[in-house]
């Protein structure tokens, strides 16, 4: 079972995010123009295009936008013709990536969602003014300053959710087990969305970190976050880079920089008009000397392949999971006119072995591409070693050392997700029962039992033996829904990575690291002993 919540709808949520956060570098702004030599194809090419604008502007059967026909058509379509990873950003768009690399924004702090269409508290974030003011997962949501949420997608909703901080929103919202909507009147704040949101000990001396993407502030998150367990008593480490879709590289690079040697490889860099560049550690990174395992899949890419690719090479890490997604394209982001700004593919990146791992695009449409249904791919015509020599392959993205897939879910499983049976069932409970429970609680026979009687009177299809062989997995997602509300969204997270049976297979592995980084260990030391038994026999 995925170990989220976001898993159920990574799909849609990682096509937006690989456009938000590839493996971005940011640009002060300097643009080169043209060559000289392509400047008259330019300017032919420019008063073609010109004169069909003009004829669509002038003869369309509605009227034509400008920013629609431009924005949204003639730039993006241009650059399709070059890959599927570079971008044009609108107004709206360059700002969401702005804050979305900058992990900050101003609001009430919640996450909310569409159910049988109506717009829904997910749930709020502990600590932040939703999640104060008393909002519940499960909340309808019907009016934003006294204004219907009728008609609009849960982006407008989310959008008028945000503003200045200190300045104040009104909610009005539906809540089972209440006759009359319900009013809150809440002050935004800024709210700190972190990428390493989860860092625990999941087993004593094992600890477990995700990272979801690669912000402006993630390496020193990571860093803020181990010296708090604190990192001098972790044994082994699982780091969960499943469904990280990058971001920017330079953090990437600082992140796998903590688990390496000063002086190793880290990635490099190549591209047309850029020089080349290695990217190198600066310093002993504090977490050099224990095991780590890597969860990845095939959502994984760009920044968060550089860290697991790294750790590869240098068999510093086991990796565990699918083939990742295969983006070895780093953009840099250029400012333009009017708060636009375009996301353009200059330099191939490489693996410290010297892999390209980006996937052909050319033989299929970009949706195919994105959706990566074919995880076998690879360039065997691009064959490198790792360290200690074994055999890794660039063209198909990183490869796992251990291949591990999730368990698919059965046909009652699915139903009762599609359903939201357990969001639903939730929220129906606390609607007449007390938000909260005791520490460690865990549903017991009595609630498993209501659960049933409510997907009955739900007109949920199902068996009494598929009730009865799905016992410890109804058990499990009714502990994760109902966390939120009784105790948080976070702690609900952290049920679900205590379940995720990848995580267990990852803790199971870590005495493969462990072996692997010895074997390293071993062979750098043969290899300086035999370089100053080499620099002694020159000397005589």
């Amino acid at each position: 079972m995925p170990s989220s919540r976001r898993s159920f709808v990574i799909i849609p949520a990682f096509l937006a995010l690989c456009s938000l956060a590839a493996g971005l570098f940011f640009t002060g702004g300097h643009v080169k123009a043209a060559s000289t030599n392509n400047e008259e194809q330019l300017s032919q090419s420019l008063k073609a295009f010109t004169k069909v604008y003009d004829v669509v502007e002038a003869n369309f059967a509605d009227n034509v936008k400008p920013e629609k026909a431009i924005y949204k058509g003639a730039i993006p379509g241009m650059l399709r013709t070059l890959d599927p990873h570079s971008n044009f950003f609108d107004p709206k768009d360059y700002k969401d990536l702005r804050t979305d690399q900058s992990g900050h924004y101003s609001g009430v702090g919640m996450m909310v969602g569409a159910r049988n269409e109506r717009t829904i508290v997910l749930a709020p974030f502990a600590g932040y003014p939703a999640y104060k003011a008393g909002l519940r997962a499960g909340d309808v949501l019907l009016e934003i300053d006294d204004k219907k949420t009728d008609g609009l997608t849960t982006t407008e909703i989310a959008d008028r959710l945000k503003g200045m901080k200190g300045t104040p929103v009104q909610i009005k919202v539906q809540r089972e087990g209440s006759s009359e909507p319900i009013v809150f009147n809440i002050i935004r704040a800024e709210i700190e969305r972190s990428t390493v949101p989860d860092c625990f000990f999941i087993r004593p001396g094992i600890a477990y970190l995700d990272i979801t993407q690669f912000g402006e502030n993630t390496s020193k998150e990571m860093e803020d976050k181990l010296a708090k367990l604190p990192e001098k008593e972790i044994k082994g480490l699982v780091l969960d880079l499943r469904q990280n879709p990058g971001g920017l590289l330079t953090e990437g690079i600082d992140v796998a920089g903590h688990f390496l040697k000063r002086g190793e490889l880290v990635v490099s860099h190549r591209g047309r008009t850029q020089p080349n560049k290695n990217f190198a550690v600066r310093h002993d990174g504090k977490g050099a000397d224990y095991p780590v395992v890597v969860l990845v899949n095939r959502y994984t890419a760009s920044a968060a392949e550089i860290v697991s690719g790294a750790l590869q090479d240098h068999d510093r890490a086991w990796i565990i999971g699918e083939n990742t997604f295969g983006k070895g394209l780093v953009q840099t982001v250029f400012p333009l006119s009017d708060n636009t700004g375009l996301a353009l593919t200059t330099m191939h990146y490489y693996t410290p072995s010297g892999r390209l791992i980006q996937r052909d695009y050319t033989n299929q449409s970009f949706l195919d591409y994105y959706y990566h249904t074919n995880l076998d791919t690879k360039n065997t015509n691009d064959v490198k070693m790792t360290d200690s020599g074994r055999t890794v392959y660039g063209g198909g993205g990183i490869t796992p050392d251990e291949k591990y897939v999730p368990e698919k879910l059965n046909k009652f499983q699915i139903e009762l997700i599609r359903k939201y049976s357990m969001f639903s069932f939730s929220a129906n409970w606390f609607g007449s029962h007390q938000t909260k429970l005791p520490a460690g609680w865990s549903p017991d026979e009595k609630l498993l039992n209501e659960f049933h009687d409510f997907l009955l009177k739900n007109k949920v299809n199902f068996t009494e033996m598929e009730f009865t062989e799905n016992h410890q997995w109804i058990k499990d997602q009714l502990k994760r829904e109902m966390y939120i509300t009784a105790f948080s969204y976070e702690e609900s997270q952290r049920v679900a990575i205590e379940q995720d049976p990848a995580v267990q297979k990852a803790v199971e592995a870590l005495p493969k690291a462990k072996s692997l980084l010895d074997s390293a260990k071993k062979q750098m030391v043969q290899r300086m002993n035999g370089q100053e038994n080499a620099a002694a026999v020159a000397q005589h």
